[in-house]
C-alpha cells in the first residue's frame, strides 16, 4: 500500500512544474526561473522526484519534533507552578522566578504561550487609559481658530490630488475659511490667515499641529540663546507680527474639531464636487466657494456669548509687507545679492547711491514677485519666470525687461608723455669744474 503525502499549496505547484520538466515539456532553466530556484537544486528535486515520486517534494522535518522542544517533564512543571505558588505572578516576573529558584530557564514568550494553553491569563492588567476631560468651547468666535491640512483624493482620479487647507471656529464650528493647494505648504496657510484676516479679521490664537510649517526644525543659534529667542519659521513670524498666538497641539484627538471637519468634507464636499464634475485645482476651489455658506447652515453652533473677539485689521497697514516670506540679505560690492542661486541686481537710487555692505529684507510675495527692500522702502521687485507656486527660498527670476542705462560719454584720449631725456650739465656747471681728485675721493 503506498503511503500517503500531504502537500502544501507551494509543494503543489512545485511538483506540477517538476512533473512537466520530467515529461520534457519545460527545459531545466524555464523550470528553475519559474521556481525562482537555482539550476542545480532544480535537478535535484527531479532526481530526488524520480527515485521517490511526489513524497520527495514534502519538507523532510514534517511531523518530526523541534529538537530544540521544551521536554514534556518541563512543561508540565512550569503549568504546575502557575497554578499554584505563581498564580497571581506576571509572565514576565514568573519567568524570572523559574530561573531564580527552580532553575527553569524558558523565553517569556514559552511561559505566555504555556500560560495561555490553559486559560491563565496574566494579572496584571494594562494600564488604563489617562482621564480626559472635554473641554468647552469658547466663548466667542475669533478667539481661537483650529487650522489644519487634508491631502485626498478629492476629485476621485478625475484630476490631481489635491489637499485642502481649512480653519473651523473653535465657538461656533463655522468654517472660516477654506482653500484647495496641491500640496500642504506655507503659503497656503498665508493665504488661508490673509483671507481670514480681510473678511472676519484677526482671530486671537491659532490652534496648530507640530509641522514644521508652524515650528522651526533647526536649533538655536549662539547669539539666539544670548539673546533669549528661539528660531522661527515663516509662519511663527508672521504670527508675531500680527500679534496672534500660536498654540501647538501634541495629539490629534486635541484638533478634534477640524479632524471631525476632514471627516465630513470628505463625505459631502466630494460629492458636489463629482456633481459639479471638478477635474482640476481651479474647479475644486470655484465648488469650495460656493459650498462654504451652506456647510455653515448646516454645522454652525450659536456663540456662548454675544460679540466678536476678532480684531479689526488695522487701515494703515500693508497686507504686502506681511503676508510674504522675509529673508535677510548683505548687499555685495557690485550692488547684487544672491537668492536661490540667482544674483540680483539692485539699481542705483535717485542720487545714484551704492546700496553695497547694507543689510537689505527680501519679500517673497505670494503673488510669485520678489521685492528688495531697505530701510521701508522697495529697492526693485522681480517677477517670476513661470507661475508655479510660490515656495520659501525658492525664486526664479524672469528674462529682464528693463533697459539698460545708457553707456557713459567716452573719455578724451590723454596724449602719450614725451620720453625723458636725461639732463647733460652744461659745460660751465659747477660739477664740471669739481677736482676730478675730489669726486674720486683721493
Amino acid at each position: 500500500m503506498d503511503k500517503q503525502v500531504t502537500l502544501t499549496v507551494k509543494e503543489q505547484a512545485r511538483l506540477k512544474v517538476i512533473t512537466e520538466m520530467d515529461a520534457g515539456r519545460v527545459k531545466a532553466w524555464q523550470a528553475a526561473d519559474v521556481l525562482r530556484l537555482s539550476l542545480r537544486h532544480t535537478k535535484r528535486l527531479l532526481a530526488a522526484y524520480r527515485e521517490r515520486g511526489a513524497a520527495a517534494l514534502a519538507h523532510a522535518n514534517r511531523g518530526r519534533a523541534s529538537p530544540r522542544r521544551i521536554p514534556e517533564e518541563v512543561s508540565e512543571r512550569i503549568l504546575e507552578l502557575a497554578k499554584t505558588t505563581y498564580a497571581d505572578y506576571n509572565d514576565t516576573h514568573f519567568t524570572e522566578k523559574l530561573a531564580e529558584k527552580h532553575e527553569i530557564r524558558v523565553s517569556r514568550s514559552t511561559v505566555r504561550r504555556l500560560r495561555r494553553s490553559i486559560g491563565q491569563g496574566s494579572p496584571r492588567k494594562r494600564r488604563p487609559a489617562r482621564h480626559r476631560s472635554r473641554r468647552e468651547r469658547y466663548p466667542q468666535p475669533g478667539m481661537l481658530l483650529q487650522i489644519d491640512g487634508s491631502p485626498h483624493d478629492w476629485l476621485e482620479g478625475r484630476g490631481p490630488r489635491l489637499t485642502l487647507i481649512s480653519a473651523i471656529d473653535d465657538a461656533t464650528s463655522e468654517l472660516a475659511y477654506a482653500l484647495f493647494r496641491q500640496e500642504e505648504h506655507a503659503a497656503g496657510y498665508f493665504e488661508l490667515i490673509r483671507e481670514i484676516s480681510q473678511s472676519h479679521g484677526l482671530p486671537q490664537a491659532v490652534y496648530t499641529d507640530r509641522h514644521t510649517i508652524f515650528r522651526s526644525p533647526t536649533e538655536p543659534t549662539v547669539e539666539q540663546q544670548l539673546a533669549g529667542d528661539e528660531p522661527r519659521s515663516q509662519f511663527g513670524r508672521l504670527m508675531d507680527e500680527l500679534g496672534i498666538e500660536p498654540i501647538p497641539s501634541y495629539s490629534p484627538q486635541a484638533r478634534g474639531r477640524v479632524e471631525r471637519l476632514f471627516a465630513t468634507l470628505q463625505d459631502r464636499l466630494v460629492k458636489e464636487l463629482r456633481e459639479a464634475n471638478a477635474c482640476s485645482l481651479q474647479d475644486a476651489n470655484r465648488v469650495l466657494m460656493s459650498y462654504l455658506p451652506q456647510h455653515n447652515i448646516r454645522f454652525s453652533h450659536p456663540q456662548a456669548q454675544p460679540g466678536s473677539a476678532y480684531l479689526p485689521w488695522p487701515a494703515d497697514l500693508d497686507p504686502d509687507s506681511l503676508f510674504c516670506f522675509k529673508h535677510q540679505r548683505t548687499v555685495n560690492n557690485d550692488n547684487t545679492i544672491s537668492f536661490s542661486g540667482h544674483l540680483l541686481q539692485i539699481p542705483p537710487g535717485p542720487d545714484r547711491i551704492s546700496c553695497s555692505r547694507a543689510r537689505v529684507e527680501v519679500h517673497q510675495r505670494l503673488d510669485g514677485s520678489l521685492a528688495i527692500c531697505h530701510n521701508g522702502k522697495t529697492l526693485i521687485v522681480y517677477q517670476p519666470a513661470t507661475s508655479q507656486p510660490v515656495r520659501v527660498g525658492e525664486f526664479t527670476p524672469a528674462p529682464s525687461t528693463h533697459t539698460p542705462a545708457p553707456a557713459p560719454p567716452p573719455q578724451r584720449a590723454k596724449p602719450k608723455p614725451k620720453p625723458r631725456q636725461p639732463y647733460k650739465p652744461a659745460p660751465d656747471h659747477p660739477w664740471r669744474l669739481y677736482p676730478i681728485s675730489l669726486k674720486r675721493g683721493r
